[in-house]
């Protein structure tokens, strides 16, 4: 599902294609319900092992991140910290990633490549960008860690299966269409730079 709410564009799991149909690149979207962390180790397992991820993100969020995390008493866990990590190390899983697993929404920092826009225009998923340096905000919008599996990863590439409210603000960098914000953008300021590069030259042209 996905509403306006106080302004703000949130998408609520589970998402379907029609959901994502008028989402597009810089676009500033939030995020309500189903989230896990899943970052090198887990996409390897899966890619290459053929093992079975053992949370159902279908229709769901991925979170490139590598969480800290604090234990409770009572057999729970708690969000200390949880920034986003270099999204192009899962750009080689990641097409594979989401036609297995079914995922519609890709969090993580920096841009990704044809696999992932592949990915998001077949099979009708997004790629979007927290803001690094906003992890300690990131986890007050984590309102429950519900699961956690693979742990004999550690810390930082267990799934941590979380609950999330308004969970942003993100960027979207690869849209429905396969369009990549990252790339059309590197094009524009490749052209600004030319013509500036050709403005300083003449007005430091005497520097010899």
């Amino acid at each position: 599902m996905v509403e306006m709410k106080d302004g703000k564009k949130i998408l609520t799991t589970p998402i379907t294609p029609e959901d994502l149909a008028d989402i597009h690149i810089g676009d500033i979207i939030y995020l309500n319900g189903s989230m896990t962390t899943c970052r090198d180790v887990a996409h390897r397992r899966l890619v290459e092992a053929g093992r079975e991820l053992p949370v159902d993100v279908r229709d769901a969020a991925i979170f490139h991140a590598g969480p800290i995390i604090r234990p409770l008493d009572n057999g729970k866990f708690e969000m200390v910290s949880v920034g986003p990590t270099t999204s192009m190390r899962m750009e080689q899983f990641e097409k594979e990633f989401v036609q297995q697993t079914g995922v519609k929404v890709i969090i993580g920092k920096g841009g990704m490549g044809p696999n992932t826009e592949y990915a998001c225009k077949n099979y009708q998923a997004i790629h979007c960008v927290f803001p690094a340096g906003n992890a300690v905000v990131a986890a007050t919008e984590v309102e429950e860690i519900i699961d956690a599996q693979w742990q004999d990863l550690g810390m930082p590439e267990t799934l941590w299966h979380c609950r999330v409210k308004e969970f942003g603000p993100l960027i979207v960098s690869i849209d429905t269409e396969g369009r990549n914000l990252f790339e059309e953008n590197k094009v524009i300021f490749n052209e600004k730079k030319e013509k500036a590069i050709e403005e300083i030259c003449k007005q430091v042209s005497f520097i010899k």
